[in-house]
């Protein structure tokens, strides 16, 4: 019965939790905060240097920053509470007064007098139910003089419509203030625009609301911290009339855009002023507003899909953009910034479907760029030098499709310069099509710019490598064909594919004459996928001569040895795991894994990886490969050279020394250890 209980009321813990608005939750959080301080305390963080205030939530408690800015705790009464003189905290409900008197005590006084002046004071002490959005005191002194003696010059009309606009004529609470909604205010009907955070700050029209929920008799109050003016443009005409963004709105028509910023949402517009188009390279900018798709891709990645007020960002925080990718919008103190970036000049210019805010830098997605203004960029410089030297500019700048794989800077060991060789290698590091990660599959061909084939390789990490591969498996081991390089390359630019040259050891002349004689030779070069661990000259070398001799005498023998050597499938070294198995032709599985950046098969090491083929790959190896004895101990499987097997003698002689180590017999005398004895 008790657990039902429970069960029933966790439950409607979890409903109520569920239910809270964003603003709820963090108040709640900010009361948890302030719970010692007394009753009805919460704590607040405060801006160091400034009177700014948030209620807290618990990634901000724990960082102490808002906006990167350090911040401290202070402690105040929760909305609808005071203190009461030689108590602890804020035990006492505050007085229920008419919205008039409320504003006085809420730190809108300012807001008190002006409706006085406007002779609003009678509608606010009287009969009915209302919303007034109260600029604080602060606010009405952050009011620029020319606006603010408009307004008091002319109190009957100008500024009684501006208190009015700041007015519903219902009750609506934090809770009803829902995201994205709309309500008619007191004049002329002109709608205010509430938007409420997954982060707990709500604005209005993309004032604040520092103080809400401060309950009257006839209404509410929720303290905002700027005065808010009617809007009656769309984001489209708020372009439209400043001629600071004349190149902007060129740029919205040749792409389409302008219909749909005329149309119904909720959008937020970084505005690139002209000055920011001039700073692009008039040769980028004539090319990205000659192509239709990438200004387009431009244009939509300087707007968020949703309304994003400047008072509801206090950090960095990755949005979706109309093209695709994200932003991080962020702020910095008192600036909003754009990728760590504070290059936002004018924030929260309203319009009835969206908000914009004026950059005085273009942001470039990458859709918009060319190859080498994408490498140009990015981590590769060395790569996109040598691209460059090799004479390659005209592929990365033109409109080829193409898709570079460019090897980071670590890549590169010690100076690199420019020869027939490094350019031939430059040109196969570019793909023949226009690929992105998500349309590469295992096993998958690609062809260079320079002719060179290249496979793919997928693995459950999500990793990329791409592989060069020359011939047939057979071919390979005849001819000694190698690439230099000791890893392949890969999408992470561990290293480089390096021309295709003849060693001069013959490593594997054994082998291809055991192979020879066991009737192998097609086999390996039929088409299919194999990975081969290849015996070199040591490995053979190695077995004594007369157990050698009767292996290349028994040509059945011999022929399950070297498939034994032989697994299904390509496997290259980026593609073995701790506990990786692979089925050979003959035989039981082979057991691999990786210890200090080798791969070893069956505890035998690989000395050289990756010997790509057409269809298979090699890896030499400087043993022959034997079975694993049945009975392998798993923590020290395929990760090296086995440990000698304990036998049961050597084990019952070391448990006999652990009874007589000194520590044993302290724990055979302790209180635990006779209790035990006893209940047995």
């Amino acid at each position: 019965m008790k657990l039902w209980l429970l069960a029933v009321g966790l439950s409607l813990v979890l409903t109520v939790c569920v239910a809270r608005s964003p603003y709820q939750a963090v108040l709640q959080h900010s009361r948890i905060r302030g719970r010692l301080q007394g009753p009805n305390v919460c704590a607040m963080q405060q801006l160091k240097g400034t009177d700014k205030k948030y209620f807290t939530n618990c990634k901000q408690w724990y960082h102490r920053k808002i906006c990167g800015k350090p911040t401290v705790i202070t402690y105040e009464c929760c909305p609808g509470y005071e203190k009461i003189p030689g108590e602890k905290g804020c035990p006492a409900a505050l007085p229920l007064v008419n919205i008039y008197n409320t504003l006085g005590v809420t730190g809108a006084s300012t807001t008190q007098m002006y409706s006085e002046r406007a002779k609003l004071k009678d509608e606010i002490e009287g009969p009915g139910s209302f919303t007034f959005f109260a600029p604080s005191n602060e606010a009405w002194a952050a009011l620029p003089t020319e606006i603010l003696d408009a307004l008091v010059s002319n109190v009957n009309i100008e500024l009684l419509n501006a208190l009015h606009y700041h007015m519903v004529n219902r009750r609506l609470t934090s809770e009803e203030l829902k995201h994205g909604s709309s309500f008619a205010s007191m004049y002329q009907d002109f709608h205010v625009h509430i938007h409420h955070y997954s982060n707990g700050i709500v604005t209005v029209n993309c004032a604040r609301l520092i103080k809400p929920d401060q309950h009257a008799t006839n209404g509410i109050v929720h303290v905002v911290d700027r005065v808010i003016t009617a809007i009656s443009n769309n984001v489209n005409t708020l372009l439209d009339i400043d001629d600071d963004l004349e190149t902007l709105r060129t740029a919205m028509a040749a792409a389409g855009l302008t219909a749909m910023l005329e149309n119904e949402g909720q959008y937020t517009v970084f505005a690139p002023t002209n000055e920011a188009f001039e700073k692009i390279p008039q040769e980028t900018l004539n090319r990205i507003l000659g192509d239709p798709v990438a200004l387009r891709d431009l244009l939509n990645y300087h707007i968020l899909k949703h309304m994003q007020c400047a008072e509801s960002i206090v950090s960095g925080t990755p949005m979706e953009t109309l093209q695709g990718t994200v932003l991080e919008v962020g702020c910095d103190g008192d600036q909003m910034t754009l990728n760590g970036k504070a290059i936002i000049t004018k924030k929260d210019q309203l319009g009835t479907n969206g908000v914009v805010h004026y950059i005085n830098e273009l942001l470039i997605p990458d859709s918009a760029k060319v190859l080498l203004e994408l490498a140009e960029g990015s981590s590769v410089a060395t790569a996109t030098k040598l691209f460059v030297e090799a004479g390659l500019t005209p592929h990365l700048t033109g409109s080829e499709a193409l898709t570079m794989l460019a090897p980071l800077d670590d890549a590169f060991k010690g100076s690199v310069t420019m020869t027939p060789d490094m350019r031939k290698l430059m040109t196969n590091h570019l793909l023949k099509e226009q690929l992105s990660s998500k349309s590469l599959y295992h096993g998958q061909e690609l062809e260079t710019l320079g002719g060179l084939k290249l496979r793919v390789f997928v693995y459950r990490n999500v990793r990329l490598e791409f592989t060069c591969f020359y011939t047939s498996l057979m071919r390979l081991l005849e001819s000694q064909i190698y690439d230099t390089s000791d890893q392949p390359i890969t999408a992470q630019a561990n290293g480089c594919c390096q021309a295709l040259v003849v060693k001069a050891d013959h490593r594997f002349s054994l082998l291809v004459g055991a192979i020879q004689t066991a009737g192998m030779t097609e086999l390996l070069n039929q088409q299919g996928a194999l990975t081969f661990f290849a015996p070199t000259n040591d490995a053979f070398t190695s077995v004594p001569q007369a157990e050698l001799n009767r292996l290349m005498r028994n040509r059945e023998q011999l022929a399950g040895v070297l498939r034994y050597h032989m697994g299904e499938g390509m496997l290259v070294s980026g593609g073995v795991g701790s506990h990786t198995r692979v089925k050979p032709l003959q035989g039981d599985k082979l057991e691999l894994g990786v210890r200090n950046y080798t791969v070893y098969v069956n505890k035998v090491p690989v000395a050289d990886a990756d010997l790509m083929a057409t269809n298979g790959v090699v890896h030499a190896v400087n043993s022959i490969i034997k079975p694993l004895p049945p009975k392998v101990d798993r923590e020290q499987q395929a990760d090296g050279p086995a440990a000698p097997d304990r036998s049961a003698a050597s084990s019952g002689a070391d448990a006999r020394s652990f009874r007589n180590d000194d520590l044993f017999q302290k724990v055979v005398r302790s209180r635990s250890s006779r209790t035990m004895n006893k209940s047995q």
